[in-house]
């Protein structure tokens, strides 16, 4: 006998609300001798309940799902094991959605249009302790890493402007007066670097504030 021991494979929970995602994920992921995929969860709700009852080592977030986010159900995890080691994977690279995710104790943070190996070493890399993020992402987030963040209320108003709505019909559904929409919206617009309506709503978009 050599007593060499084999190290038992990576267990992965994948969380994604499209079949053919966690389908494509579920395929690649068994034919690594290294891996073994133990569930698969449709949405944030269901991910947390099947992490209580699988405790895979790894489990692959994806970030924008019905019923509870990613981000939320990363939080939700890592309150019941703070240990727990959390993998986004997203279409998003805005700075706004990786730092909630990141804060929300996620490792690790990478695109699904990354390809196949960069998806396989970011798994063993989490596994093994360490954080991994997209190039992109880990480039929007040091770009606006000193910026102010869009208050609550600025997000409010900014939505409806992604609506279509005007300043008086912002001001009547959110009960403020026409001089504090236009109040906000100059900020969000500084804060933003934009400088029209328009512009503010494609690059909060961008950026992740809003999801249209």
């Amino acid at each position: 006998m050599s007593g060499v021991a084999t190290r038992a494979p990576i267990r992965v929970l994948i969380v994604d609300d499209h079949p053919i995602v966690r389908d494509g994920i579920t395929a690649l992921l068994s034919r690594q001798d290294d891996m073994e995929v133990v569930g698969e969860a449709r949405d944030g709700a269901e991910a947390v309940r099947s992490f209580a009852e699988l405790s895979p080592d790894i489990t692959l977030m994806d970030v924008q799902m019905d019923a509870m986010s990613g981000v939320e159900a990363t939080r939700a995890i890592r309150t019941l094991a703070p240990a727990a080691k959390i993998l986004m994977l997203t279409t998003y690279s805005g700075d706004v959605q990786a730092s909630a995710a990141i804060r929300a104790g996620a490792a690790g943070y990478i695109l699904k249009s990354a390809i196949r190996k960069e998806l396989l070493d970011a798994i063993r890399s989490v596994d093994a302790g360490k954080r991994v993020l997209s190039p992109e992402v880990a480039h929007n987030l040091a770009q606006h890493a000193l910026d102010d963040p869009l208050t609550p209320r600025e997000l409010d108003v900014l939505r409806l402007v992604a609506e279509g709505h005007g300043n008086k019909t912002i001001a009547a559904q959110l009960n403020l007066s026409i001089d504090t929409v236009k109040a906000h919206l100059k900020s969000t617009f500084s804060k933003l670097e934009v400088d029209d309506r328009t512009h503010a709503v494609v690059i909060a978009s961008r950026r992740g504030y809003l999801d249209i």
